[in-house]
């Protein structure tokens, strides 16, 4: 694979962002949750506004990978509720650039973010029915640590395991 860089999202990316979530969105949740269901949580986290906010949060990290100048694969992270844990809140990679590695990249990234700032777990919620994303996280180390159904408002749950990775050269659990 050839060297990737890893740059921060800028608040005029929010835009493409948010395009590519929804392009994503689409392509992975119908199926596993309703139309209204995807509609509701695009509204409620991905508009330029909310990502263009979460940007300008000190605590909240968003980074990207790019290709010809627009984003193939972003990721979002924050320190997590529970002292030692960094939570890879989004994660996502455009139809066309999968399978090119980025997602491991962005994890990869994150958990040296994680190391730096020492943090000892990376942990992340996925649909307990989107078996593609949970291959792929178990590909790259990540296992369950729990399960759990959260309303999120607007009469929809999030139905989710959270995985847990472990952050190499910090203390375990």
């Amino acid at each position: 694979m050839p060297a990737v860089s890893v740059v921060p999202v800028a608040a005029g990316d929010a835009e493409a962002i948010a395009e590519l979530a929804r392009d994503v969105w689409y392509a992975t949740y119908p199926g596993i949750i309703s139309v209204e269901q995807i509609e509701y949580m695009l509204g409620e986290r991905y508009t330029p506004e909310v990502i263009r906010r979460e940007i300008e949060t000190a605590a909240a990290g968003w980074d990207q990978v790019q290709e010809d100048g627009r984003p193939a694969a972003f990721v979002s992270y924050f320190p997590a509720e529970s002292a030692g844990d960094l939570k890879v809140d989004k994660l996502y990679v455009a139809q066309a650039a999968q399978r090119k590695g980025y997602g491991g990249v962005l994890l990869d990234h994150v958990a040296e973010v994680g190391r730096q700032r020492g943090f000892r777990w990376l942990i992340l919620a996925v649909n307990k029915h989107n078996e593609q994303a949970i291959h792929a996280y178990r590909k790259h180390r990540f296992r369950v640590r729990d399960a759990v159904t959260k309303d999120i408002g607007g009469g929809f749950v999030m139905d989710d395991f959270i995985m847990e990775r472990a952050i190499p050269g910090a203390s375990p659990k």
